[in-house]
């Protein structure tokens, strides 16, 4: 009988220790997933070159069309809707907040170094740029691990051709 019982609790711990392991290949699937957007919403954005600077002869993006492009790009990756809140179906449970969207125009002395000490951030640019930092939390499947957010950083330079 004992044995019995013993099985039947090594049978519990073995179904913990699955859903931790399946929670936390999901967590790192979903971390891949979050910083890939990002990078791709930035690097659309640093895309979005101003006509009238270049028609001035300069390399410059035009900031309003590069966020439009990233949040576009957000949207897409992570199945949110206009105001960042995931689409009914998607993987991500809670809104994804965009700490910081800040475009590194011409206007600035390269290389330049971008430096956020409230979100431990830095990043040299030798060009025109974008900064994107988002927060993303990770739905958890079980309840076996702590609630896990990330914050994520972006950046991307204007290519010149």
């Amino acid at each position: 009988m004992y044995k019995l019982l013993l099985v039947m609790l090594m049978m519990v711990v073995w179904m913990l220790m699955h859903a931790l392991q399946t929670d936390e290949e999901l967590a790192i699937a979903a971390l891949f997933q979050g910083k890939h957007a990002v990078n791709r919403a930035a690097h659309a954005a640093a895309q979005q070159i101003d006509a009238g600077a270049l028609a001035e002869g300069r390399l410059a993006i035009d900031a309003q069309a590069a966020g439009r492009a990233a949040a576009r790009y957000l949207q897409m990756n992570l199945q949110l809707d206009e105001s960042g809140k995931p689409l009914p179906g998607a993987f991500l449970q809670e809104k994804v907040d965009v700490l910081e969207f800040k475009v590194i125009n011409d206007d600035r002395t390269f290389p330049y170094t971008y430096r956020n000490a409230s979100l431990d951030y830095e990043v040299t640019l030798q060009r025109p740029g974008v900064v994107l930092i988002a927060k993303i939390v990770y739905p958890r499947l079980f309840a076996v691990i702590e609630p896990i957010e990330w914050t994520i950083n972006g950046a991307a330079e204007l290519t010149s051709g």
